[in-house]
């Protein structure tokens, strides 16, 4: 096993196929910015693939560091309570990897000053 970091966007889930369309192009962009950083989704209810699964994929791929980014705006119970406990399950039960759980990405100053770029219509793309 190598000592590869990978990534893993994590988000709430939806019945509807099309709400993780935005999570996906995301990692898209990183895969495209950073070929050689694994990056994966994971989803904590309606959407596949779920968290445990990701890490046991990514494991596979020789990942030995995974940095979890909770791809929520705000802080609630999922965030600050079950994805928690979710890592912390993990952590038992892949003791030979180690897990760097982020704040969730609406609490980043960059996303906070993105977002109000974007509101006030002065936000740049760059493509």
């Amino acid at each position: 096993m190598t000592s590869a970091s990978g990534v893993i966007l994590f988000a709430h889930g939806s019945r509807d196929p099309l709400w993780r369309l935005p999570i996906d192009a995301v990692a898209e962009r990183m895969r495209s910015q950073h070929p050689d950083l694994p990056v994966a989704v994971a989803f904590l209810e309606l959407t596949e693939p779920d968290l445990p699964s990701t890490v046991e994929a990514l494991m596979k791929q020789g990942v030995a560091h995974v940095r979890i980014v909770p791809m929520f705006l705000g802080v609630g119970r999922h965030a600050r309570e079950d994805l928690p406990e979710l890592v912390h399950g993990l952590t038992e039960a892949y003791p030979q990897m180690s897990f760097e759980l982020l704040p969730a990405i609406g609490e980043h100053p960059a996303m906070t000053a993105l977002m109000a770029d974007i509101a006030a219509g002065t936000a740049q793309l760059d493509t």
